[in-house]
């Protein structure tokens, strides 16, 4: 892909994630444009695998064999990386991770971004208020994550002290719910 055609779709993903940021006082914008539909007849591997958005995701859902633990009956919220959180990692590290001898770690940070039970963005704002501005949210792999506010916008702090905006809510799936999120957390 060359340079250009790089920054344009950087740029025109940016235009229709933020048409749909979250905000404190949870409104919505006046025309949101519509970057992943609801259905609540797919999982959430199905509502993410549709969408392409999420295509490097599934793929390492699928390289770490969750595909069958995310299509059970859950309940599961999942704070989805999309593609360009995972083109900020390091050089080489998503395909180091894709590797089989790599699994164990690959699970390790995918599950790290699924909680078991479904939260929609109003309990995660809820909860935040209620805890004075910050809620440890335990993940499927057993560490936390701390959801907060800033600028108006929920934030994710991992393990090793990073930050990640929720960047859309609320994606509907037959077995959970699905966050948008700009960068990989890490265990």
């Amino acid at each position: 892909m060359n340079v250009k055609k790089l920054i344009l779709s950087t740029v025109l993903t940016a235009a229709l994630f933020s048409t749909a940021l979250i905000r404190a006082n949870h409104t919505e914008p006046s025309n949101p444009t519509p970057v992943v539909e609801n259905d609540d007849k797919k999982t959430v591997v199905g509502v993410a695998a549709s969408n392409d958005n999420f295509s490097t995701l599934v793929a390492a859902i699928q390289a770490a064999d969750l595909v069958s633990t995310l299509n059970s009956e859950g309940p599961f919220t999942v704070f989805a990386p999309n593609n360009e959180a995972f083109a900020k990692l390091p050089d080489g590290t998503l395909e180091t991770l894709l590797k089989a001898e790599n699994k164990k770690t690959l699970t390790s940070i995918l599950t790290y971004h699924v909680v078991a039970g479904k939260f929609m963005a109003s309990d995660v704002l809820e909860a935040i208020k209620k805890n004075n501005g910050s809620f440890d949210i335990s993940t499927v792999n057993g560490e936390k994550l701390t959801a907060s506010l800033k600028d108006g916008k929920v934030m994710l702090k991992d393990s090793k002290g990073n930050f990640s905006e929720i960047i859309l809510t609320d994606i509907g799936a037959s077995n959970g719910v699905i966050h948008a999120i700009d960068t990989v957390v890490m265990p």
